[in-house]
Order: C-alpha cells, then structure tokens, then sequence
C-alpha cells in the first residue's frame, strides 16, 4: 500500500498558466469562434448593466427623496434642464420611474447572464466532444505497450475527470475571470470619475484582501491536492475489491478489508476537516476585512457629504460599487484553483493525445485482395521490457491451410506469438511476415480483418448476443450468425435463451456460464470467416464436457484455414499439423504429436505431468 503522504501522479496541480497548454486549449475553441465572440460581447454588456443600477440609486436618492431645498446646484440644474424637456419631476413619480428602471436594468442583465451561460454551456459542451472524441480516438490507434504501461482507471480518468476539468475552466474559470476584470476596470472607472479621493480610500484594503487570498491560495492548494490524492486512494481501493469481492469473502477477508478502507477514509475525512478549517477562516477574515472597506468608505465619504462634497446618492453608489469590487477579489482563489486544475488536466490529455503511435501502417501499406495466410517467423527476438527477451532467436514457417499448435511452461512466450502476428507490439529484431511480406508493411486493418483471435477469458460487450457474434462482421445477415453458431455447437443453448440472439448481455457476459461465453468468441470468430485463426489457451477454463464440443467445432473451425492453437491442454492438439515447443523463449522441438513422444524431448515431459502423473494419483501408485 502507498504511504498515506506519497505523492499521487494523477493528483499533480501543475502550474496556474501555461500559454503553451493555453495555445492549444484555444485550438479547440476555434470552431466555435462565434460562439466565444458572442460569449464575450455578453460579458462587456453584462458588466456595463451592472455598472448602471448603483446610478439609478444616486440618481433616485438625490433628485426625488432628498429634500429639494438640499439638493446641490448639479441636481438643480438637471432639474431644470428636466423641466424644460416636459419631463415632471414630482418625487413620488420620480421614485416610481426610477424603480420601473431599475427593474429594468436587473431584467436585462438576466436575460444577458441568461444568454452569456447558455452559450458558454453549448460551447463548453462541444468543446468536451471534441476532447472525449479525440481521446477515445487517441486511446484506440495507442500501442498495445502503452496500455500495458498505464492504468485503465487512469486512461478512463483522461475522457471523464479531466475533460470535466477544462469544461469547468471554460464555463466557469475564463468567463469568470474576464467577466470580473470587465466589471472591476468599469467599476475603478466609475469611482475615480465619482470622487477620486474616495476612491482611493476604497482601495486601501486591497493589500489586505490580496495578502489574504494569497495566504488562503497556498494552504488550500496543498489541502485540495490531499484530498484529491486520498479520494483517488478510496475510488482505487473500492474498484479493486468490489471486482475481487468473491476472493475477499472466500479468504475470510471481509474485517481485514473494512479495517483497511476504515484507514483509508479516515485519511480522507481529516485531509478534508484540514481544508474546512482553512475555508471557515477565510470567508470570515474576507467579510471583515471588506466590512473594514465599507467603514472606511462611509466614515470618509459621510464626511464628503456633510462638507458638500459629495451628494447622498453618491455615497450610497459608492457603497454599492465597492461591494461588488471586493467580491470577485474574494472568489480569485477559487478562480485560480479552477485555472491550475484545468491546466494540470489539459496536460495529462495532451500527454496522452502526443504519445507515440509506434504502430502505424505505412504510407504506401500492403493491402492484398487475398490473404493466403503463411505465417513466418525469421530469427525473431522481443520482449516486452529492455534486456528482458520474451523470444530469443525464434523462426518458424506456418503454411497456408496448416494447423501448428504451441506448447511450454507459462512464461515461455506462447502468447506473445498471437500478439505478434496481429502487430499489437514489433519485433526487436529479425522479421514476422504474413504471406511473404513484413507486417510493419502490412496495411493493419487488412491484417488484423484477416485474423481472428480466440482468447481463453473471452470478452462480451454489453448489448444483444447478436451485436457480440457480429462484432467483427457487422454486416453479417441472422443466417450468417446462426450457420456459425450451428458450426460451433452454439446454436441449442442460444435458442434456449428468454430473446434468443436478441438476447441482453450483460457487461463482461455476466449471467452466462464460461462455457457458453467461449462457444460464443468460437461463433463470433467463424462469423468473420478469417484466413488466419488464433486459439490462445481458448479451452483452459472450460469443462470436460463443454471441450468435447468445442473440440468437434474445431473441426469446422479449423478446415482450410491457417491457424496457430496456444494450449496446456496437449489433449487439444493431439490432431495439429505440427507442434512447436518454446522453453525459456527459445523454439527448442517441433513435430508431430508422435514424433515429439518419441523422442522423449520436452514434449515427452509435459506429457508425463499431464497424462502420467494424474493417473498414478488414481490408481494410488
């Protein structure tokens, strides 16, 4: 188990900007420039509104509820100049309208914050599409080796979390951030043309307030990444044993495990508890000192006004723009952590958007009409790690139509054949060819539609069996499917199912037996009618009973088609061409099943463990 304080990769914050990520984000935004440039006009014209209500307010308080005896020369004159134009000024009128235009003003800026959300949400959402797009496409055409390398919870963690991340930066964390410097350069503007003295008193909080929120950014972003890290641990640990729950309660593990996850949540509440703390002083300390703003304001603008410096209405604007300053100061440090998540995700995806497609086909790729299906291996050596080989020097011809089958203890690189020939991984050295020709030449979707590959844990997608037997042949008509199923001794139980082929799979084939899931990959293999067949250990987890059927459906499956059969089982490819032998990731005997007896090889021993000693055990000798 990780150390509580390891440092968890998936957790990194990173930077708050980077222009480079920052570059390329934008490049998803360049389709919907439109959009971003409506979404902006929204912003300025959403700030200018706001800017107008504190006005009306002044305008309110000096021209119809003060006194007119107390009014200032400016608001007599305008008062005149109201007056000439046949507009009354009656005080209870005046209020009335000033109301109505208030009112106003707050039913535009909804319909603008309205408009400026529902388009930033539709762009935001398409961008996402294009991200999750390009991911799961990246995801497909990645080498095999990569996948091995990374975490499928990490790889699905790109197209989920991190996409939310950056939709979160685009619909919440820029607009944000613009919006407030739109309105925070009109409001300064506003208050210099005001009363500049004021306005200065107004702003010499702002060191405080930035101190703070500095302060709070620092402890927080510590605190954020605990908890991020230890909810990682808790998602992993609960991933890990609800899919191994069976094993967990055959071992009488259940107390172990609760004890375990009891450590691991107690961790996430107190990284938790430790970022409240850091929230409860930090709202509180901002109230007051913005509370200290607005005292400083009406002790110095009270004594502008008592001087007659500066008019009722004024001061109480000037209050009103001097909240809706401090307030967005207040939110940087949520702003700021939204930029610096984004732009750790937006990191991890391009990481994984740039990694090296090793397995390409070429530009000018060979792409035959036939594929007759000779397979050969020419002194080839590979291995999945450096200076670790898998296979040392290995050759070997498979002709068109023939059935070779390979043998040898776990580990000799049995496997790794199959993911060879269908060029999931290169070779280090020496050559694979199909057919005569290289298969990094090979165009890959040729080669692997000419393969199909049998696995001993065979895969089911959920959705209708019928969907599954047509995986590699989605054009296949019902017929087809049920002459392969027939082929392959299928067909009774599938049409002993509630929907028959339409029927329901459930995810990994769950509900249907191991039996029946491989008799199932043997039809939706037959189905793609392939030139080359794989059988990697495809009759290790089944029953005795289940293996006499398939072995008779082998006899379909086989005829006429080149194919290599991987097994332990040696009852299996008694009936094989020819039986290659690995040990140690070298090719160490081939031939026939009798032939291999005969010359008390390796083969010969493999055959003793299997055959002699189970019938020593029976007999009691």
């Amino acid at each position: 188990m990780l150390d509580a304080d390891a440092f968890h990769e998936e957790e990194s914050l990173g930077t708050i900007y980077d222009g480079r990520l920052m570059r390329r984000l934008l490049g998803y935004v360049a389709p919907y420039r439109s959009m971003a440039a409506a979404a902006v006009a929204l912003i300025l014209i959403s700030s200018l509104l706001q800017l107008v209500g504190p006005l009306i307010v002044a305008a309110t308080l000096d021209l119809f509820i003060r006194p007119p005896a107390e009014q200032q020369a400016f608001n007599r004159a305008l008062a005149d100049y109201l007056a000439q134009a046949g507009i009354a000024l009656e005080p209870r009128a005046g209020v009335a309208a000033m109301a109505l235009a208030y009112l106003g003003n707050l039913g535009l800026i909804f319909l603008v914050l309205y408009a400026q959300s529902y388009v930033m949400q539709m762009m935001g959402q398409r961008i996402m599409h294009d991200l999750r797009r390009d991911v799961f496409t990246a995801l497909q055409e990645l080498p095999i080796r990569y996948l091995d390398r990374n975490p499928t919870g990490r790889l699905v963690t790109r197209a989920t979390t991190d996409v939310g991340a950056l939709n979160e930066l685009f619909t919440a964390g820029l607009v944000s951030i613009f919006g407030d410097v739109a309105l925070l350069a009109g409001i300064i503007v506003v208050l210099f043309v005001i009363n500049w003295q004021l306005a200065l008193v107004s702003f010499s909080i702002l060191p405080l307030l930035l101190a703070l929120t500095l302060w709070f950014k620092s402890r927080a972003r510590a605190s954020y990444r605990r908890v991020r890290v230890r909810l990682a641990r808790i998602n992993a640990f609960l991933q890990e044993h609800v899919g191994g729950m069976s094993v967990v309660q055959l071992f009488g593990r259940q107390a172990a495990a609760r004890d375990a996850f009891a450590t691991i949540n107690a961790a996430h509440r107190d990284a938790n508890v430790q970022a409240i703390v850091y929230y409860a002083f930090y709202y509180p300390a901002i109230d007051l000192i913005t509370a200290l703003g607005l005292a400083l304001i009406v002790w110095y603008g009270g004594g502008q006004v008592m001087a007659g410096l500066l008019t009722f209405g004024f001061l109480v604007a000037f209050l009103q723009y001097a909240q809706r300053f401090y307030q967005p100061l207040a939110d940087l440090s949520e702003k700021v952590n939204i930029l610096q998540a984004a732009m750790a995700s937006a990191e991890r995806i391009f990481a994984l958007l740039d990694a090296e497609r090793s397995i390409v086909s070429p530009p000018d790729a060979y792409r035959p009409e036939q594929v007759e299906g000779a397979i050969e291996l020419d002194r080839v050596w590979f291995g999945y790690n450096p200076g670790e080989p898998v296979l040392r020097d290995v050759s070997f011809r498979i002709d068109p139509g023939e059935t070779v089958a390979v043998v040898g203890h776990t580990g000799a690189g049995k496997s790794t054949l199959a993911s060879l020939i269908l060029r999931f991984y290169d070779v280090d050295r020496g050559r694979l060819l199909v057919d005569g020709v290289d298969v990094r030449r090979w165009d890959l979707e040729r080669l692997r539609g000419a393969i199909a590959l049998v696995l001993q844990d065979a895969f089911l997608f959920a959705g209708t069996l019928r969907q599954n037997l047509a995986l590699g042949a989605p054009d296949a008509d019902l017929e087809r499917l049920r002459w392969a199923a027939r082929e392959v001794q299928a067909l009774d139980f599938i049409e002993r199912l509630p929907a028959g082929f339409d029927t329901v799979v459930q995810e990994r084939g769950a509900g249907l037996s191991v039996g029946q899931k491989q008799l199932i990959a043997f039809a939706r293999a037959l189905a793609v009618d392939p030139r080359i067949l794989i059988l990697d250990e495809a009759t290790a987890s089944i029953d005795t009973e289940t293996e006499q059927r398939i072995q008779r459906a082998l006899r379909h499956l086989l005829r006429g088609r080149t194919s290599l059969v991987i097994a332990h089982r040696l009852s299996t490819i008694k009936q094989a061409d020819r039986i290659l032998v690995l040990h140690k990731g070298r090719l160490r005997e081939q031939g026939t099943h009798r032939q291999l007896l005969a010359r008390k090889g390796i083969y010969y021993t493999l055959y003793q463990l299997q055959y002699r000693e189970p019938a020593r055990a029976l007999t009691g000798g």
